[in-house]
């Protein structure tokens, strides 16, 4: 055949796929969900997996308040890694998403929308209002979620409002009221006076305040030469600092130190005891020049002193405590048991009562419980207004010592972010040290596994140090807490099988029942009071706290008939919640089952502006919204598969672009291997390991090498370290070397000939390893690539079917010796390329296959001499004494066909312009 007959471009193979450059994610990804969606993909992933191991993610439920932001995009995203990772690892790894539909959020959302109706309804009616408000963010923050790719039960999520759901958390508080570790008692809990209700820890957020700091005195009226001989005849007082002066009313002793020394210092012919460490700072701050030290004594000495209150007609007892420390103040602490933690505790043990004078609207009234009567002045005022007025009442009597005004980190609601109170008023607790639960719990932490692992630190000391958990709120949107008081004599009633009676009717009616019928009606005839037999009750109006709503989650997803087994394999949630749902969670699975309900714990960070402002509520949403319309949710995908998440973590424009070059260069990588897998057929043209070309067999190794690689730190759930490898070996071992190497290969050699299907056998197994092992994290991506993708006989219609690639289906053969010789092939390279370059910028050369190179023979360059103008992407390579490397234009003719050159061009008669290279091939396909 002559080849000015043949047109040669017709023999090139150029690469053919419909896998497009441009991914057009916005318009593929609803069409790829719909297909998810009419084939029934997340029942198919359950139906394959049946009867492997089980790895049981629970999800932490969201509040149904709200469009879905950053954060919640975040951690939504890393369960769907964690659960199609187990999955493509072979266990059976179902999703059952949730939502937390109780609680202040939407309560307060609804009185919003209800404004003044709301006086008019019946608790029934704004339950119904809240529990219709809930359903609807549970359906649109559904639709936001699986828009991300994330597959689950979504049809049928678990919901705190459904009647299974609110009969578990009815019967968790039977069971915790039955084995005695519910009590009510009047003790101080944290208090919101603009929702008017008791907080949980996990529902305060610290912000910036300013508040009033103020030095008092109370004059000691016990005999001060008790404490020292020499202060005999002295006018003595007790000196505290406080920034609540408001809380002045309610003070019921001074607390100091026993082991700490304190000094009486006379000053202006009044002697003040304060601890000798702070003596400094307190003369400084009262503005005293000149303070004679006229005694030194421990703080033991001081219990049983007596002082006067500054205004109210009440003694203030001196008494000892450790919690006492010497970072400021005056080392004697005001104590008012009704409005501190430390101070209940404190007052507790000295029998000292619980006074609290201001109500739920954190206003001052003339309350029982301690001697002597506000000033008319404080009542009606609300605390925050009493401030001022209590200072006002010191000064004028004569009691403030000094005053200034500080700004530090105050408590505040976390829903209406309002600074809130401590205040002690009746409420139901369980019991931390009842039955050891506190040291139960600490030990359960020990067995679990913790990401990062200072978590089991941080909650271990939340755990030690917390107080009873308060668990009733003064709301009406919750679990009612199943208790009932006789009229007679108000004695509670806690008969379990009255209130399992109750427990049954939630699981029928949902909870609402309980404000729809009276209490005989719920209760059932025969009830009788244990205590005086009466036959008269009401109905407790407390509900239970939210997050025992939400701690008693395990308890209601993984059961027999989910199918789901207790306790889960992971916990995955933000870092507030060691002190909420983590913390929940555990003291309820301690309580009832004795042991906790995660086996592993991870958290995420929190996700940030480019200048480290969080992005949640309306800019997350936002940002969230924006991208899967300008990019589609693979972006998302791709930016939490990036970063580290146990960090808090930035997410800006320039990241985003970043992400996009990133992407653009992954999803070319997969059309490289697409489009030049056109006309192979992996059933039929694979080439055997061992005969495989060795440049072949090593990029088989370096796959090998990746699959193990992100493997093992899928299970340490690193993606970032996954993304960042697959990312790594697809920009520098496939683009910049194999596939640069390969490409003459694949374009130019015969169809069928051994060296071009030797390529294409390594480059399909890569391929077709990459594919699955990105799966996880590029949801969308992955399936595309696989619906274009030539599968072996018996793969899955989806890649989320599939199983990841085992290290085996990579094998090369490839000795160590062998291996390290491609190794160091390639690191003879760089140095090559490079001088390459430097011709090329100098016009000695325009492409690299017009070059000759000369370089320092070795005998590794020896070994693999008939490689290296393929290696190096050049017409010829001469291997010669001297040091150092040349390039100089190539001897011969140019082939029209590969471009290279040949001083054989020419020799056969059949293809005159081409060389022998090309000659052979074309023989070989055309005859």
């Amino acid at each position: 055949m002559e080849s000015a007959k043949l047109e040669l471009k017709n023999t090139i193979h150029l690469p053919k796929t419909g896998f497009s450059m441009k991914a057009n994610l916005a318009q593929l990804e609803p069409k790829l969900l719909a297909q998810w969606q009419e084939t029934g993909l997340y029942q198919r992933i359950r139906d394959a997996r049946q009867g492997r191991p089980s790895y049981i993610l629970h999800d932490g439920p969201p509040y149904a308040n709200g469009n879905i932001h950053l954060g919640h995009a975040l951690n939504k995203l890393l369960k769907d890694f964690i659960v199609k990772m187990k999955t493509m690892q072979g266990f059976d790894s179902p999703y059952v998403p949730g939502w937390d539909c109780h609680g202040l959020p939407i309560e307060i959302q609804v009185d919003n929308q209800l404004g003044a109706k709301k006086a008019a309804m019946t608790a029934a009616q704004i339950r119904g209002a809240c529990r219709k408000y809930a359903e609807k963010y549970v359906d649109l923050q559904r639709k936001d979620f699986i828009r991300l790719g994330i597959l689950g039960r979504w049809q049928d999520p678990y919901l705190t409002l459904s009647a299974s759901y609110e009969a578990v958390i009815a019967q968790a508080f039977v069971e915790f009221l039955d084995q005695g570790y519910v009590y009510k008692g009047l003790k101080p809990v944290n208090w919101c006076i603009h929702d008017r209700t008791a907080l949980a820890e996990a529902e305060i957020e610290y912000e910036n305040h300013s508040s009033p700091s103020i030095w008092v005195r109370f004059a000691l009226t016990s005999a001060p030469e008790k404490i020292d001989p020499e202060l005999a005849g002295q006018r003595v007082y007790g000196l505290i600092w406080t920034t609540t002066p408001w809380t002045i009313p309610a003070n019921m002793a001074i607390c100091y130190h026993p082991k700490y020394t304190y000094v009486a210092v006379e000053t202006g012919g009044d002697v003040y005891i304060v601890a000798k460490d702070l003596l400094a700072a307190t003369a400084e701050a009262c503005g005293w020049e000149f303070a004679t030290e006229l005694a030194s004594f421990p703080g033991e000495r001081l219990n049983g002193t007596i002082f006067r209150h500054p205004f109210i007609e009440r003694d203030s007892r001196g008494i000892l405590g450790d919690h006492v420390t010497l970072e400021q103040g005056t080392g004697a602490v005001h104590t008012a048991p009704g409005h501190g933690q430390e101070d209940y505790v404190i007052g507790q043990a000295n029998g000292i009562a619980t006074y609290c004078p201001v109500d739920a609207a954190g206003r001052f009234f003339q309350a029982e419980g301690a001697d002597g009567q506000l000033p008319e002045v404080l009542l009606g005022k609300t605390v925050w207004d009493g401030n001022q007025i209590v200072i006002d009442i010191l000064k004028d009597r004569g009691a403030l010592s000094a005053t200034r005004t500080i700004d530090h980190s105050y408590p505040h609601c976390w829903r209406c972010h309002n600074p809130t109170i401590f205040r002690a008023t009746e409420q139901w607790f369980i019991g931390l040290d009842h039955k050891d639960l506190r040291a139960r719990a600490l030990a359960a932490i020990k067995t679990v596994k913790w990401k990062p692992e200072w978590g089991e630190e941080r909650i271990s000391n939340m755990i030690a140090s917390r107080p009873d958990w308060c668990i009733s709120r003064q709301r009406v949107w919750g679990v009612p807490i199943l208790i009932f008081y006789c009229d007679a004599c108000n004695e509670p009633v806690t008969d379990r099988k009255i209130l399992e009676r109750v427990v049954e009717q939630f699981r029928e009616h949902t909870a609402d029942i309980w404000y729809s019928k009276s209490a005989e009606e719920l209760m059932g005839s025969g009830a009788v009071c244990a205590k005086c037999g009466g036959t008269s009750f009401r109905k407790e109006n407390d509900i239970l706290d939210v997050w025992f709503d939400s701690g008693c989650s395990h308890l209601a997803v993984l059961t027999d008939a989910n199918q789901l087994t207790w306790p889960s394999d992971m916990y995955l949630e933000g870092g507030d919640q060691y002190r909420g749902w983590f913390h929940s969670s555990l003291l309820v699975a301690v309580g009832l089952k004795n042991a906790a309900p995660y086996r592993a714990s991870a958290t995420n960070g929190w996700t940030l502006d480019s200048e480290g402002h969080a992005l949640s509520k309306s800019r997350g949403s936002e940002a969230v919204e924006g991208i899967i319309k300008k990019y589609g949710a693979e972006l998302l995908r791709l930016w939490t598969a990036s970063v580290d998440f146990t960090e808090d973590m930035r997410f800006s424009d320039t990241i985003l672009d970043r992400l996009v070059e990133a992407y653009r260069k992954l999803r070319n990588t997969f059309r490289y291997a697409l489009g030049n897998l056109s006309d192979f057929d992996p059933a039929h043209d694979c080439v055997p390991v061992e005969q495989m070309l060795d440049i072949d067999r090593w990029i088989m190794a370096r796959a090998s090498d990746l699959v193990v690689r992100c493997r093992a730190w899928y299970n340490e759930l690193e993606f970032h370290k996954v993304y960042r490898a697959i990312y790594d070996f697809a920009a520098a071992d496939l683009s910049s070397i194999y596939f640069d190497v390969l490409k003459d290969r694949l374009y130019t050699g015969a169809t069928r000939g051994h060296a071009r299907r030797s390529g294409q056998t390594a480059l399909y197994r890569v391929h077709y390893a990459l594919v699955r092992l990105i799966a996880p994290l590029l949801a969308f991506t992955s399936e595309e690539v696989w619906s274009h993708t030539a599968k072996p006989a018996g793969a899955p219609e989806s890649v989320h079917l599939a199983l990841f690639s085992d290290p085996e289906e990579l094998a090369s053969g490839l000795d160590a010796a062998k291996m390290a010789d491609w190794n160091a092939l390639m690191d003879a390279r760089e140095p090559v390329l490079k001088a390459l370059e430097e011709a090329r910028q100098a016009k000695q050369i325009g492409a690299s296959l017009e070059a000759r190179v000369r370089l320092q023979s070795t005998d590794l360059l020896k070994r693999y001499e008939a490689d290296l103008p393929a290696l190096f992407i050049v017409s010829q390579v001469v291997l010669e004494p001297r040091e150092g490397i040349a390039v100089e234009r190539a001897d011969g003719v140019k082939c029209e066909r590969c471009w290279k050159y040949s001083t054989r061009v020419g020799e056969d008669p059949d293809y005159p312009t081409v060389c022998e290279y090309c000659s052979a091939a074309l023989k070989e396909m055309l005859g």
